[in-house]
């Protein structure tokens, strides 16, 4: 009898020790612990974690790993929504979902400010990764998922982002002079009807230059009887017009299939909120698993950038 072939489920391989920060591995009472962005400076990794509170808020830590697997966390968190101050409104019920981009010797954070009058994307940004300093409330509202290109396009900042639009939520590219005004939006992609990402999709990490164009990893969400389910997705765009796609995907990167991805706050997730990559062409995606965890896992740029190929 022929042997039955062992092909792996996802493109992604899960690191076997996963996950690697849950509520446990934090110095300081929480909920949970979950979408983290992370950055590799010198060496060293550092992951910015997005944190539930007790009370039902979120706001920010630091988490820190010389090999990008085995993190700890910093004893207190580094940015925490405002008060008493202008800001106050805007982050009343929170900060979420930081995306970190390197950008002319400095780090840039979108994150999303959840305050009285709904959800907007803001920038913040920071030298050391402990002290941020915000620069604004850079969307209208109903916007969140932006990450900022890594470099000018057409002498224009560029970022991705996900409006909602008739209860659909697509992804457009926004340009802006000055980091603070944005506009000249186009549409860049909408939800597949019939497919895994058919109800919501949205920028995951900021986007990679590669020979073949921008390598986006973004989210996909699909609507079931029983919940939706969150998978993982890449893209290809332009480097000279991001509205452009020069292919997407067919299949998911990943699905959530163990327990950790399947239980949890926020049940079958695996949302993708960062990635490294690493100077031998693996590409380590971050990602939080049912809103209750931080892991990752890894696959090799070549194939993530053929597979972005099958399709328009």
């Amino acid at each position: 009898m022929p042997e039955k072939e062992n092909i792996a489920p996802d493109i992604l391989s899960r690191y076997g020790g996963n996950p690697i920060i849950t509520l446990e591995d934090m110095p300081f009472r929480c909920n949970t612990v979950f979408n983290g962005s992370p950055v590799k400076i010198d060496g060293e990794y550092f992951i910015l974690l997005r944190v539930e509170g007790q009370r039902g808020y979120s706001f920010f830590a630091l988490a820190r790993s010389p090999d990008g697997y085995q993190f700890t966390v910093d004893p207190e968190p580094v940015m925490a929504p405002s008060s008493g101050d202008d800001w106050e409104p805007w982050e009343l019920h929170g900060i979420e979902d930081p995306r970190i981009t390197l950008m002319d010797g400095r780090y840039y954070v979108m994150y999303t400010a959840v305050g009285i009058y709904g959800h907007f994307i803001a920038l913040a940004v920071t030298d050391d990764m402990v002290n941020f300093t915000r620069l604004g409330i850079v969307s209208e509202p109903g916007n969140k998922d932006g990450v900022l290109f890594p470099e000018k396009i057409n002498g224009l900042y560029a970022r991705l982002d996900r409006p909602i639009g008739n209860e659909v939520g697509s992804i457009w590219v926004s340009y802006s002079p000055d980091l603070l005004s944005w506009g000249h939006s186009e549409i860049v992609m909408k939800p597949r009807p019939g497919c895994w990402d058919s109800f919501r999709i949205g920028a995951s990490a900021p986007p990679i230059a590669t020979d073949h164009g921008w390598l986006e990893i973004y989210h996909g969400v699909k609507k079931t009887s029983a919940g939706p389910i969150y998978k993982t997705g890449s893209v290809l765009l332009d480097r000279e017009n991001p509205s452009m796609v020069l292919g997407r995907c067919l299949m998911p990167l990943q699905s959530p299939r163990n327990y950790y991805e399947r239980v949890g706050d926020v049940g079958n997730v695996v949302f993708a909120s960062g990635a490294i990559l690493e100077d031998d062409g693996n590409l380590k995606v971050y990602y939080g698993a049912a809103d209750t965890a931080i892991c990752v896992a890894t696959g090799h740029i070549d194939e993530i950038i053929a597979v972005s190929l099958e399709s328009k």
